[in-house]
């Protein structure tokens, strides 16, 4: 760090009694008071080269040995003005980064300017400023963050803009100068992490080594500077944001726990100060979200999703949240079930998450657009055409590529909206159409099988026992029985739980999928069919994850231990006895089907049809 000395004098100020006086033969004649802080001192040196000084001397009394002028507020304090005062006396001073800011707001304050003796305080300041300062990165940073002490005076000597514009012009010019950072060295290698965790901090460096650095300015400083270096249009948008999310891991570690649940955040914003120091986090998190870039991949989906997690326990506004949720919602397939268990905080809702903004998230993501792009219009000079053949085969790759990442996408959005009903499904507050609004928003293809869903529904209905009949009903209509694996099915015909029309959909499918595959039921409708032979090998079931943790439950179920099929039976016939409402809706798509058609008009029909599957299963198990 550069530094200035300026003076030849010893220092011979000394307190006396409270007051700091100097050590010389001639009698002070001058009693200057900053911020209560009494200074006996001599007319002739002071007012030689201060005209406020000047100005005030002028105005006050004059008594007959003294006079005194009072400061009751100066521009850096004591400090500032003991400094000024050795200057004026030719005693030696140190101008630093840390203290040029100080100074040179008092020099402003006392006028000591070049009008009032050649070669004053405030031009050797602005030349050791714009010489030496401005010049290096350390020293602009620091000088930087001294200005926010003297806000509006830094402004006005124009000390703030010019650091920020040094600050960029290197940013700019150096992207990938490592050795300018001073953080790496003054922090020192055992902290080998950045701030997510898991990229060391050289590759960090490497990419953005200015982002540390500047995340220690203060948070108004900070977006001019971001700003300026965005508007630039030099960095990419990733290095932005990682420089983001650097800056929030540093000004935003601890929300959670300072704001941990509903009565902490009352009883913290009882307090004027306490709430004050409150406001500064949602300054701070408004800031970041009007930096994010505009690119999607700039910053990840797990850092949105942990900055809309600050801004409800915040309790920011409504419209920021919205604004983090459409964000969120272009790369939802990027999330994990962690990153979607956003605490509530809202007073008048008892659920344990806010499910309220993910389904707007899930909205979100539903709405972006999915059409493939569209190829540039040729001019009509463009001598080197290609065939029209040769056109269509590149317009249809094109949107093959578009559509399969398009459909990959939903497929792993739609393991994620399971996997987290299956965690909030627990949540005895939760209602059941905020269940049910997110499991219909799934597209029914992306499901390539319903375990998940089910897990999730059987979790529903344990946590919630008081749900009625029709409810019951409603929640399992999002259900395709068609989708179940042999594992979910031999589970869902023993769960009590279930609806009973469900109970025998399942069972229905299960056992003419296997009359069909041992060939001894043939006159099965072509639809009926068709479906079992869609349906015939359905993907087993992957566990939710929470951070790449699998979720170790009660509530999951496999095979093993479970009752064999003609205990299935016996629970179906027991079940039938005390319930026999078979709803139409649960028999869509076998409606054209005589044999369905009978089933419904003729109530002991269910019992035989049923009887003689599992009897013809039975039958080829024992010629197997």
């Amino acid at each position: 760090m550069k530094f200035m000395k300026l003076g030849s004098r010893p220092d011979t100020f000394h307190t006396t009694d409270g007051v700091r006086s100097v050590s010389s033969e001639i009698v002070t004649d001058l009693i200057v008071q900053v911020e209560g802080n009494r200074y006996l001192l001599h007319k002739f040196p002071l007012l030689s080269k201060c005209l406020h000084l000047q100005q005030q001397c002028f105005e006050a009394p004059e008594s007959s040995s003294q006079q005194e002028i009072i400061f009751p507020e100066f521009p850096g304090g004591i400090e500032a003005f003991e400094l000024c005062a050795k200057f004026c006396y030719g005693i030696t001073i140190t101008i630093s980064a840390y203290n040029i800011v100080s100074a040179r707001c008092a020099a402003e304050y006392l006028q000591m300017t070049e009008d009032v003796e050649k070669g004053n305080l405030i031009n050797k300041l602005e030349v050791f400023l714009n010489s030496c300062v401005l010049h290096g990165w350390k020293d602009s940073i620091v000088t930087l963050q001294s200005t926010k002490t003297f806000h509006a005076w830094a402004e006005d000597l124009g000390i703030t803009s010019r650091c920020i514009e040094s600050i960029v012009s290197k940013v700019i010019s150096n992207p990938s100068k490592v050795n300018l950072s001073h953080s790496y060295s003054r922090r020192g290698k055992d902290d080998a992490l950045s701030c997510n965790g898991s990229e060391s901090r050289s590759k960090n460096m490497s990419t953005g080594w200015w982002a540390e650095d500047i995340a220690e300015l203060g948070i108004e400083i900070y977006w001019r500077t971001m700003m300026a270096i965005k508007s630039s249009g030099r960095i990419p948008s990733n290095i932005v944001g990682d420089a983001l999310r650097i800056y929030a891991h540093r000004w935003l570690p601890k929300i959670s726990r300072a704001f941990n649940n509903e009565k902490q955040v009352e009883s913290s914003l009882e307090s004027d100060s306490v709430a004050e120091v409150a406001s500064m986090p949602r300054l701070f998190l408004k800031s970041i979200i009007t930096l994010l870039p505009v690119d999607r991949t700039a910053v990840s989906c797990s850092f949105l999703l942990k900055l809309l997690k600050a801004a409800n326990i915040l309790r920011v506004s409504s419209s920021t949240k919205i604004e983090l949720a459409k964000r969120i919602g272009t790369q939802l397939e990027e999330a994990t079930v962690g990153d979607l268990l956003i605490p509530n905080m809202s007073v008048s809702c008892k659920e344990q998450y806010d499910v309220d903004i993910v389904i707007t998230i899930l909205e979100q993501y539903m709405l972006q657009g999915q059409s493939p792009p569209t190829s540039p219009p040729r001019s009509k000079g463009d001598i080197h055409r290609r065939s029209r053949s040769a056109e269509n085969i590149s317009e249809l790759h094109e949107s093959r590529r578009s559509s399969s990442a398009s459909h990959s996408s939903k497929l792993r959005v739609a393991r994620l909206m399971d996997g987290y009903l299956q965690v909030v499904a627990r949540d005895a507050n939760l209602p059941l159409l905020k269940f049910i609004a997110i499991a219909e928003a799934i597209p029914e293809f992306a499901r390539l099988n319903h375990d998940d869903l089910y897990r999730a529904i059987d979790i529903y209905l344990k946590g919630h026992p008081e749900l009625t009949k029709s409810e019951r009903k409603r929640l399992c209509r999002v259900l395709d029985c068609k989708k179940l694996s042999a594992e979910a099915c031999t589970h869902a015909a023993q769960n009590e739980l279930l609806p009973l029309r469900v109970v025998i959909q399942v069972l229905f499918f299960e056992q003419a999928r296997a009359a069909v595959a041992t060939g001894q039921m043939t006159n099965i409708p072509g639809n009926i069919k068709a479906l079992l032979a869609a349906h015939d090998d359905p993907m087993r079931p992957l566990e939710p994850s929470i951070s790449g943790k699998t979720l170790q439950t009660d509530d999951q179920w496999s095979v093993s231990g479970l009752k064999t099929p003609s205990s299935n039976v016996s629970t179906l016939r027991m079940k039938l006895e005390e319930d026999d409402d078979l709803d139409e809706s649960y028999v869509s798509g076998f409606g054209k089907s005589s044999q369905v058609k009978a089933t419904r008009s003729h109530p002991n029909r269910p019992r035989r049809m049923f009887s003689k599957l599992w009897s013809i299963n039975r039958q080829g198990s024992e010629k197997r």
